[in-house]
C-alpha cells in the first residue's frame, strides 16, 4: 500500500497547521479511512513518550489520537528541543542525537533527510492516507536551501498543499499572496488551495477579499475556518501562553511557575478544565500571592530556570508561600529545583559542577548524559496531606529527564510496570506532612482518581467544598467537536478531490455536538 497524501503548510508559525491536521485526521477517520499524521521536523519542548520509549512532539500525539492511533516516532522523526535561543537538542527517531547550534543544524539537515523520507515511506506503506504538516513557513528564503520539512517533503511525496493563513493577526491576504510569490517556481503548482483560519465576524464582509484572492492567485479558497474557542486540545508549545488570558474564578487557586524554558505544560490541562479551579501562570514574585497549590512544571534548562527564579525573587516567595500553607508540586525539572542540590559534573546543562536548589525537599539530583524516556504505571504509597485517601490508587504517566534524583524523604509512588530502561522501582519524594511533592511523572494530573483526591484535599485544607469532574474523558469529544466545526467550514469535496478520492457525505462516526 502507498498512502495518498495531503500536506498542510502555513504562512507563518501558529497559523493553525497543527490543529487543521488534527481535524483532517479525525474527519478522515470518521469517514472510514486508515489515516496517520506526519511532520518531518518539530520544534517544541512539549513532548511525549511513545510505547517504544521514543520521544516525539505533542502535536503529533494529538493528531495520532484524533486518527485513533497509538503515537509512534515515525510520525515525527526529528524533534528539536530548544535549550537556549541558539542551541537545541536534536531528537532523531525518538532518541537524543546531539545538541547543536543553529548554524550547525543547518548543515546537519542533509544527513537527516534520509531518516525523514524513510519514516514517511514506512507510514505510507501501512495507511491509506497520510496528512503531512509543514513547519513555520515555506517562504523563509534564507532557509530554503536546507529546508527538510516544507516544500522538499511536498515534492518528495508529490503532495497537494493546502496553504493556511491566520486572519486573526491581520494581513492574511498579503501573507498568502506573499508566500506564493516567494516559494520556488517549481513548487508553485504543488499549492492547490488556500485556507483562511481563525476568522471572527460576519463572513459576508470577507467575500470581496476572497474574490480578489482567487483572482490574484488562481487558486480556490478551500474554506474559512472560524476562531475556535475552548476546544480542549493540548497546545504544542509555550507560544500559546503568550495569549493565555488567565484563569477563570474558582474555589481552588493554583499558581504555575512559567519558566523561560517551560516544557510539557500540557500536564496542567486536566486541572485547568476543572470548573472549581482557577489556574494562573506566574512570572514574577508580585503575581504569586498565596495560592492553594504552586506547581513547578518541567523545564528544558533546569539550572538556568533555577537562576531565573532567584533573580525574579520567586525562589524566596515560593518558600514563603509554602511556610504559610501553599502546597507545592514539582514535576520533572520542577522536582529537581525543589531539592537540595543539582550536580552536573559532566556538563550536561552548564559549566557549574554543583548548584544549590531551593532546599524545600531533602533530595539531590545528579545529571547524566543519557536521557530516560519511559512510560510507567505506578501505585500511590502515601496517605497524608495531598495524598490523604489516595493510598493504593493507580497512577500512569511518562518520564523524560536526564539524571537521577536521590532522596531521604518518603517515596510516594511505587512503579509497577512500563517501557524503556527504568533504573529504579520507585518515584518521587514527599514531605512528612504530605503537602510538598516532587515527581518525574508527566501526566500525573490526567489520572482522574489522583486528581480528584488532590483537589478534595486542597479544598478540605482551605475549608471549602469542591466536586471534581471525575472522569476527564473529554479527548474524544474534543476531537469530534473540532472535526465537526472544520468539516462545516471546509469544502470537503475539494479536499477529497485533492486526495483523488470520492467524497463521503455521511461520517462513519457521528460528530459529538
Amino acid at each position: 500500500m502507498t498512502a495518498k497524501v495531503l500536506m498542510v503548510q502555513g504562512t507563518a508559525s501558529s497559523a493553525g497547521k497543527s490543529l487543521l491536521v488534527t481535524a483532517l485526521c479525525r474527519i478522515l477517520r470518521q469517514d472510514g479511512f486508515s489515516v496517520a499524521p506526519f511532520k518531518a521536523q518539530n520544534m517544541s519542548n512539549n513532548s511525549y513518550v511513545t510505547l517504544e520509549g521514543g520521544e516525539i512532539g505533542r502535536a503529533q500525539v494529538n493528531q495520532a489520537e484524533a486518527a485513533g492511533l497509538e503515537p509512534e516516532t515515525d510520525m515525527n522523526p526529528i524533534l528539536l528541543k530548544p535549550e537556549s535561543d541558539r542551541r537545541a537538542q536534536v531528537v532523531l527517531n525518538g532518541t537524543p542525537y546531539r545538541t547543536v547550534g543553529a548554524g550547525e543544524y543547518q548543515q546537519l539537515k542533509l544527513d537527516l533527510w534520509p531518516h525523514v523520507t524513510s519514516a514517511l515511506d514506512r507510514l505510507r506503506s501501512r495507511f491509506e492516507v497520510v496528512v503531512i504538516e509543514g513547519a513555520g513557513s515555506p517562504a523563509e528564503i534564507n532557509l530554503q536551501q536546507t529546508d527538510i520539512v516544507n516544500m522538499p517533503i511536498a515534492r518528495y511525496a508529490n503532495a497537494p498543499v493546502l496553504l493556511v493563513g491566520d486572519i486573526d493577526r491581520g494581513g492574511v491576504f498579503a501573507h498568502l499572496v506573499g508566500t506564493l510569490a516567494l516559494i520556488e517556481l517549481r513548487d508553485r503548482p504543488l499549492v492547490r488551495a488556500l485556507v483562511i483560519n481563525k476568522f471572527r465576524g460576519d463572513s459576508a464582509l470577507l467575500e470581496p477579499g476572497l474574490k480578489m484572492l482567487r483572482a490574484r492567485t488562481g487558486l480556490p479558497v478551500a474554506g474559512v475556518i472560524p476562531y475556535l474557542h475552548d476546544i480542549d486540545i493540548a497546545e504544542e508549545d509555550a507560544v500559546a501562553l503568550d495569549s493565555w488570558s488567565g484563569g477563570r474564578p474558582g474555589t481552588i487557586d493554583i499558581g504555575v511557575i512559567r519558566f523561560p524554558h517551560i516544557s510539557n505544560f500540557d500536564d496542567l490541562d486536566p486541572l485547568d478544565r476543572e470548573p472549581g479551579v482557577s489556574l494562573r501562570y506566574i512570572s514574577s514574585a508580585s503575581q504569586l500571592g498565596h495560592p492553594d497549590l504552586i506547581v513547578l512544571p518541567g523545564t528544558k534548562a533546569t539550572i538556568a530556570d533555577l537562576a531565573w527564579l532567584r533573580a525574579r525573587g520567586l525562589a524566596e516567595s515560593i518558600a514563603s508561600a509554602a511556610r504559610y500553607g501553599s502546597a507545592l508540586i514539582g514535576v520533572c525539572g520542577g522536582y529537581q529545583i525543589l531539592g537540595q542540590r543539582i550536580i552536573d559534573l559532566e556538563g550536561v546543562e552548564s559549566g557549574e559542577p554543583s548548584v544549590r536548589g531551593l532546599a524545600l525537599l531533602s533530595a539531590s539530583t545528579e545529571f547524566e548524559p543519557a536521557k530516560t524516556t519511559t512510560r510507567v504505571q505506578s501505585r500511590v504509597l502515601y496517605d497524608r496531606g495531598m495524598f490523604a485517601g489516595a493510598k493504593g490508587v493507580r497512577v500512569s504517566g511518562y518520564e523524560i529527564h536526564m539524571g537521577r534524583t536521590y532522596t531521604s524523604e518518603s517515596v510516594p509512588f511505587r512503579l509497577e510496570g512500563g517501557t524503556g530502561d527504568r533504573k529504579a522501582s520507585f518515584d518521587g519524594a514527599v514531605s512528612a506532612d504530605g503537602w510538598m511533592l516532587g515527581t518525574y511523572l508527566h501526566g500525573l494530573f490526567a489520572n482522574d482518581d489522583f486528581r480528584g483526591v488532590l483537589l478534595r484535599n486542597l479544598a478540605r485544607r482551605k475549608g471549602v467544598a469542591i466536586v471534581p469532574l471525575g472522569s476527564n474523558g473529554v479527548k474524544d469529544q474534543a476531537y469530534d467537536r473540532l472535526a465537526s466545526q472544520v468539516r462545516a467550514a471546509l469544502d470537503m469535496r475539494l479536499v477529497y478531490g485533492l486526495l483523488g478520492t470520492p467524497v463521503r457525505d455521511s461520517p462513519a462516526v457521528p460528530a459529538t455536538e
